[in-house]
C-alpha cells in the first residue's frame, strides 16, 4: 500500500499541558517528555482525537474514511469488527518540540532551539522544498542569531535568557530556519525572524528543565473558604508561543464507496489551519493551539 507523509507545525497559543498523570517528583503533574532525550512532545493519539472533532465539517463518508468509524461499544468489546468496519486512512504522529519561548532581558522573549532539535525536525520535514541545511554543533555556552534579532542586548553583544548570559554569534542559517518555519504561518514571519535563537545543545537541555511554565494551584473548601486539605499542587505546561513539529501519514481510503488517495486524505486533514484544544486543563485556559502545514506537496512517499 502506498503511503504519503506531510509535516505539520503546531503553535501553542496558550500554555499547553499534555501530561503523564501524577508524579512523585517536585512537580505533581509534569508534561510528557521523550524518555531518552527529555524533549517535550504531544502524543499523536491526543492530536488525532482532537483533529477528528475539528474536521467534523467534512462529508460523513470522507470523515469516516480519514479517521475510521466510531466504535459502537467502548472498551475491549468494541474491538470486534462488524460489517462495514474499516481502519482510518490517516496516521497522526507525535508532535515534538522545535522551539521553546524563553524570557529574555531584551525583547521580552526569544524562541529558542538547538542543533539537535533542528536536526530531529529535519527528519520530519524531509521531502519539503527549502528545508535549511544542518546547523553544526558548537561548544557552548553560545547563542546563534540571525541579522536584526531583537533579543540581543546591543550594548553588551550578549543574550540574557532567564538567568543565563550567552555570547552571541550571527549566522545566516538561523534566519533561514526562522523564515522556513514561518512558511507554515506566514503572518508570524516577523515575530519568528526577530526572536529565533539557536543555543548549544547543553544549554538547551538546561532550558528544557527550567524554562517550562510551572503553576501552583489550590482548591478552596467551600465550607471554610480556605485551601482544602491536600488540595495544593503544581502542574507543568509548555509556555504559550511554543512550536512543535510532527508528521501526518496516509494511505488510500479503506471505506467502500469513498475512493480517496493518500494525497486526498492529507489534503482534507490539512485543508486549512486547524484550531485545536489539546491536552488537559482546558477549563482554565490551557491547550489552545493551531495546526498548519507548509504550502506545496511533500515529496516523501513510502511503499
Amino acid at each position: 500500500m502506498s503511503m504519503e507523509t506531510r509535516p505539520y507545525l503546531l503553535h501553542a497559543l496558550s500554555p499547553l499541558h499534555a501530561g503523564t498523570g501524577r508524579s512523585v517528583g517536585i512537580i505533581d503533574l509534569p508534561i510528557a517528555r521523550l524518555r531518552a532525550t527529555n524533549i517535550p512532545f504531544i502524543p499523536g493519539s491526543s492530536i488525532k482525537g482532537v483533529l477528528r472533532e475539528a474536521r467534523r465539517g467534512l462529508p460523513e463518508g470522507e470523515w469516516e474514511a480519514l479517521f475510521g468509524p466510531l466504535r459502537k461499544v467502548s472498551g475491549a468489546e468494541g474491538d470486534e469488527a462488524w460489517e462495514g468496519d474499516h481502519a482510518g486512512a490517516l496516521v497522526v504522529g507525535d508532535a515534538r518540540l522545535v522551539a521553546l519561548p524563553v524570557r529574555s532581558f531584551v525583547g521580552t522573549f526569544a524562541l529558542v532551539s538547538s542543533p539537535l532539535l533542528l536536526e530531529l525536525a529535519r527528519r520530519d520535514l524531509k521531502g519539503l522544498e527549502g528545508v535549511p541545511e544542518r546547523l553544526k554543533r558548537v561548544e557552548g555556552p553560545l547563542a546563534r542569531v540571525g541579522k536584526g534579532n531583537v533579543t540581543v542586548a546591543p550594548e553588551h553583544g550578549k543574550l540574557f535568557l532567564e538567568d543565563l548570559d550567552l555570547d552571541v554569534q550571527e549566522e545566516p542559517a538561523v534566519e533561514a530556519w526562522a523564515r522556513f518555519l514561518a512558511r507554515a504561518l506566514p503572518e508570524e514571519e516577523e515575530l519568528m525572524r526577530e526572536r529565533f535563537v539557536v543555543v548549544d545543545d547543553e544549554t538547551m537541555s538546561f532550558l528544557l528543565e527550567t524554562a517550562t511554565q510551572v503553576d501552583t494551584r489550590v482548591r478552596i473548601d467551600s465550607t471554610t473558604g480556605s485551601v482544602a486539605e491536600g488540595a495544593l499542587w503544581q502542574e507543568e505546561s509548555l509556555p504559550a508561543e511554543t512550536l512543535l513539529v510532527g508528521v501526518l501519514a496516509a494511505g488510500p481510503s479503506l471505506r467502500q464507496k469513498t475512493p480517496l488517495g493518500a494525497g486526498d486524505v492529507l489534503n482534507r486533514a490539512l485543508r486549512e489551519t486547524a484550531w485545536l484544544q489539546l491536552g488537559g486543563k482546558a477549563t482554565v485556559g490551557r491547550g489552545r493551539c493551531r495546526m498548519a502545514a507548509w504550502p506545496g506537496p511533500s515529496k516523501e512517499s513510502r511503499r
